[in-house]
């Protein structure tokens, strides 16, 4: 397999997965609570590992049909990229709030969770709603970074939070599916070497948030380690961008 292809894969899933968002903060919150680590991580990973080989596989089948799209897809995943990138160096120039949206994801992984766990006992037959008024009234305040430790998940409900939040994101089919399926079959015979960077960076990222998440909980916490991260992005995916189009 190609090595460039293969750091290619891995510079853009990895720049595509670690943008703040729901599951990610859902990823972390159960890593720093050392709940369920591994099936979570687990099930993200081989979600996007699903997802990447239907892009590679299935755009790879269009593009055979139709060769001349390939050239058309270069040029708009060159696009963009290039406009990913200048958004990510927005965010970490001049941060307007979405630098850290650890509550808004939070509130959605909330909502998400409880829909799971109501799904849970519904089956089981058990109300869904606590019994414990203290734990009522800290489910009804505000969430925050300090809050990510105060509920235990059972491992049903995590389960269906962690695939409601990946299957149900559109986000996931346009980055996972289209973009990075597309991307892989600018690289030719080695789409499946980029499909396999990808595979792994999603892989990395996912067990190392889980379990890396009790020593990088607090550090992830911070507005500015946030931003140094959008800077990273904002130049792999630049400089991805640029690379799409340049002479082979």
């Amino acid at each position: 397999m190609p090595l460039s292809s293969i750091l290619a894969g891995f510079g853009l899933g990895l720049s595509l997965i670690v943008a703040i968002g729901a599951q990610n903060v859902f990823v972390l919150r159960q890593g720093i609570r050392r709940e369920h680590v591994f099936a979570v991580a687990a099930i993200c990973a081989l979600s996007d590992l699903a997802l990447i080989m239907v892009g590679v596989s299935g755009i790879g089948a269009v593009l055979t049909a139709v060769p001349w799209l390939v050239d058309v897809i270069r040029w708009a995943g060159a696009a963009f990229l290039v406009a990913y990138g200048l958004l990510a160096a927005r965010r970490a120039i001049r941060p307007s709030g979405e630098t850290l949206e650890a509550e808004t994801a939070e509130h959605e992984v909330e909502e998400a969770e409880a829909d799971a766990a109501g799904l849970v006992g519904a089956r089981a037959g058990t109300p869904s709603a606590p019994t414990n008024p203290a734990a009522s009234a800290s489910t009804s305040t505000p969430t925050s970074t300090s809050t990510l430790t105060r509920r235990s998940t059972g491992l049903a409900a995590a389960v269906l939070t962690c695939l409601a939040l990946t299957w149900l994101n559109p986000h996931v089919y346009l980055d996972t599916v289209f973009l990075l399926g597309s991307v892989a079959n600018t690289h030719g015979e080695a789409r499946w070497a980029f499909a396999a960077g990808a595979g792994a960076a999603s892989i990395v990222w996912f067990f190392g948030l889980a379990y890396g998440a009790r020593l990088l909980g607090g550090v992830l916490s911070s507005p500015r380690a946030w931003r140094v991260l959008d800077a990273i992005i904002a130049v792999v995916m630049v400089g991805l961008g640029v690379m799409l189009v340049l002479p082979h």
